[in-house]
């Protein structure tokens, strides 16, 4: 793989953006994300700048991890939440033990198949364990119908929990289904 996995820098957020914004017009776009492209892109310099050095390489809060091309492109990204027992979160329930939240998984349609989400959730998960306090769990939510995350999460060795939330304004009564990995003993 000749692409380098690593956290952002705060002041790459116009790449940041870039990235978001081509993830969100993806066609499974509908089905992996809870927001839209017309939402996004509308949305001001400002919020890119704040949301991207609040996961930036020096971030305790969040990272966002990149699959940086030799060119210095971005091919994918992925961005982990550190969610603290007792804390309100932004999706699904309170944690009850300290834990790490996936979001945003992402990676370019002619970049997908050469280990890059792989690698991206390799980052995402040695990260989560290295984290003081200590995270015991990474968990990442995905739409029931969306076949082809669900399938590379249990690759990736995410397992259900049980739980399930439904889909804010859908009606059909969608659920997005909690998956999660265990820290393991030792580590």
């Amino acid at each position: 793989m000749e692409h380098v996995i690593r956290p952002v820098r705060a002041d790459e957020w116009r790449k940041a953006r870039e990235i978001r914004l081509a993830a969100l017009q993806d066609p499974a776009a509908p089905l992996a994300f809870l927001d839209t492209y017309e939402a996004a892109v509308e949305r001001p310099d400002a919020y890119w700048q704040e949301r991207t050095a609040g996961a930036a390489e020096d971030s305790d809060g969040a990272h966002q991890f990149v699959a940086e091309a030799p060119d210095g492109s971005w091919d994918g990204t992925v961005t982990v939440l550190v969610e603290r027992a007792g804390e309100d979160i932004r999706f699904g329930t309170a944690p009850e033990e300290d834990q790490t939240h996936v979001v945003g998984v992402y990676v370019r349609p002619g970049a997908r198949g050469a280990g890059l989400a792989d690698a991206l959730f390799r980052a995402a998960v040695e990260w989560s364990w290295s984290l003081a306090g200590p995270v015991r769990r990474v968990r990442l939510y995905v739409h029931e119908r969306n076949g082809r995350a669900e399938s590379f999460y249990r690759k990736a060795g995410f397992v259900p929990t049980g739980d399930s939330l439904p889909l804010e304004g859908d009606a059909s009564g969608a659920r997005e289904v909690e998956y999660e990995v265990r820290r393991p003993a030792g580590v």
